[in-house]
């Protein structure tokens, strides 16, 4: 096993990895109608998910070039074939070609591109970028996150009363119900559910969510990148057990979780308990 990447290192990687992504959004955009159905071809994945062939164009781009950069890190993503031999390595690179495939191709601008990669099984760098909002996300471990360069930092809220929260509502409904049986007013924001799960995430982490719900079945490339993003603004993501995720497993599935900021993990997590 090598030694973990120092934090230099991986700052290092910076500059080429913003070129990269930038190289990414310019090959989807293309694709991209604001308002109006995406002008890929459309197709649908084994359990009906949709996939578009800038999806795939992405992916085949990101692929070829991250490797590149990191000639040693294996390879996790949404669009290419698992290959087992990722198990164990000590570099991976986990990707999302387009994080939010639904809104993309229905002209909705909450997708992006979500990018990690791993060592030791932890995320050391995270990218989510926003294509059609140009916005950019980015953590190296270590080293704070950002948003289009300037520094973010989750909201300075510490209870949950008020708190503005986002998410499918069942879960939503189940922590209304858990606030509520403990005597105080349930009375959160609902923001509209962000179809990108990465975007959901780094919302948290700059400050515009204070809560966001996760269903079962996010997949590491889902969540890695902007997990990281939001550890380093001061949040987290945990499930309702308060674990944090495990990357780069056999099955690189989850279950429920929740994204919030450090004070408010107790609570939310014994309202999600109270709720049931």
């Amino acid at each position: 096993m090598t030694e973990p990447l120092p934090a230099d290192a991986v700052s290092d990687l910076m500059p080429a990895l913003r070129g990269v992504i930038r190289e990414a959004a310019e090959l989807a955009l293309p694709f991209f109608r604001a308002g109006g159905h995406t002008t890929a071809r459309v197709w649908s994945k084994a359990g009906g998910s949709p996939v578009t062939e800038a999806d795939v164009t992405v992916d085949t781009f990101l692929k070829i070039r991250l490797s590149e950069l990191v000639p040693d890190a294996a390879w996790l993503s949404e669009e290419t074939q698992d290959d087992p031999a990722r198990i164990g390595r000590d570099l991976v690179w986990i990707v999302d070609p387009i994080d939010g495939t639904r809104a993309f191709l229905s002209g909705h601008p909450d997708w992006s591109i979500a990018v990690a990669l791993l060592s030791r099984g932890e995320p050391v760098l995270g990218v989510v970028n926003a294509p059609a909002l140009q916005v950019s996300y980015e953590a190296v471990r270590g080293r704070g996150a950002t948003r289009n360069g300037a520094a973010i930092t989750v909201s300075a809220r510490d209870a949950l009363t008020g708190a503005r929260v986002t998410g499918p509502k069942p879960m939503f409904d189940r922590l209304q119900r858990g606030v509520g049986r403990g005597g105080a007013p349930a009375d959160f924001t609902l923001i509209e559910r962000i179809p990108s799960l990465a975007l959901r995430l780094v919302r948290v982490a700059e400050g515009a969510i204070d809560v966001g719900l996760v269903t079962a079945n996010a997949r590491d490339w889902d969540l890695a990148g902007a997990d990281l993003i939001l550890r380093e603004a001061g949040g987290l993501v945990c499930d309702l057990a308060g674990r944090v995720p495990a990357y780069n497993q056999p099955d690189p599935v989850h279950g429920e979780l929740v994204a919030v900021t450090s004070p408010l993990r107790d609570p939310a997590l014994a309202a999600w308990a109270g709720g049931a």
